[in-house]
Order: C-alpha cells, then sequence, then structure tokens
C-alpha cells in the first residue's frame, strides 16, 4: 500500500461518502411578487412600434435671453448651413423650408414624374 501525495490545499479532504446537505432558500431573482408558482409569465412586445416614419432633417435654433441668436440646418441629404444673428437665423429658417420641398430623400420618383 502507497500513501497518498499530500494536498497543496491547507483544507482537508473527506475520504468516505458525504451525506448531501440541502439546499438553502431559493432567491426570488427574477420572479415576480403575486404571479402562482407554475404559471408563465409573457414578455409583451414592445408597445412603441414604429409608423416607418424616421427624421431626415434638423432645425436647431438657438436664442438666449439677451445673446445673438444661432441655428442649423442639417438634412441627411448632406445639406448642412448655420447662422449667427437674428436676421441669418430668420433666412435659415426659410431655406430649412425650402430645402425640405425639394430634398431628393424626401421626394419620391413618382412625385418627381408628376410634376
Amino acid at each position: 500500500m502507497t500513501t497518498p501525495a499530500p494536498s497543496k490545499s491547507p483544507t482537508r479532504h473527506p475520504t468516505g461518502p458525504q451525506v448531501a446537505e440541502p439546499a438553502g432558500p431559493r432567491t426570488a431573482v427574477g420572479d415576480p411578487k403575486g404571479v402562482a408558482e407554475g404559471v408563465p409569465t409573457a414578455v409583451l412586445p414592445d408597445p412603441q412600434v414604429g409608423d416607418g416614419r424616421y427624421p431626415i432633417a434638423w432645425l436647431t435654433i438657438c436664442a438666449p435671453y439677451g445673446a445673438t441668436p444661432t441655428a442649423s440646418s442639417r438634412c441627411a441629404c448632406g445639406w448642412d448651413r448655420r447662422a449667427l444673428g437674428r436676421r441669418r437665423v430668420l433666412a435659415l429658417i426659410t431655406e430649412h423650408t425650402d430645402h425640405r420641398d425639394a430634398c431628393p430623400l424626401r421626394t419620391t420618383q413618382e412625385g418627381r414624374a408628376a410634376a
């Protein structure tokens, strides 16, 4: 008979079969309160479903009290304009409105042929 090699672990290992200890109480992680056991909980779809629209053009105006107003107009088609001062900001608002009507991303091919 040979003796087993000494363990590197400072804890002692049991040499015989062990009786399993009962598990501790189950934690309620993920179990909603008030739901009966065995009742499946359904995950509902997101009620905020989009209607197919998405932003293409943005008009940002900053007019702090007592300071010079600024504005920027950007579009996904590459349109990018900025204005500084009241008169130029008002002109940019008009240009942004005009661009919305003429933007190639907003105008469909059918609309161009009909016009």
